[in-house]
């Protein structure tokens, strides 16, 4: 089993927000953390904030790119290399999901 952490992290809008971390584990070692404030009623204005972090903390063969395309919308694209980060990529994303879904519940119940 591994071992979840309660974290809490501060956004750069100021907006504190309760965090939840791990590390995805194979022949690459990934940490990945993500929080949530929930629904909140709307747009950024009404408090709604969501946050997730991918680190690779051993071995792992990622490239991370951001963009801004012509029409100015922003992006990130994240390519892998290798089965075990896929695999641990998935797990990853698991995880976030996981939490984003827990925590939205929690707070919109």
């Amino acid at each position: 089993m591994y071992e979840i952490k309660e974290n809490r992290r501060t956004l750069k809008d100021g907006t504190e927000i309760t965090t939840f971390s791990r590390e995805v584990v194979s022949c690459n070692v990934l940490e990945v953390e993500a929080g949530t404030t929930g629904y909140c009623g709307g747009d950024t204005g009404h408090g709604g904030r969501t946050y997730f972090r991918i680190q690779d903390v051993a071995s792992t063969d990622m490239n991370i790119q951001s963009f801004i395309t012509p029409c100015g919308d922003k992006g990130v694209e994240i390519t892998l290399g290798g089965d075990s980060e896929l695999e641990t990529m998935i797990r990853a994303l698991r995880f976030i999901t996981k939490v984003l879904e827990d925590v939205s519940k929690e707070v919109y119940d």
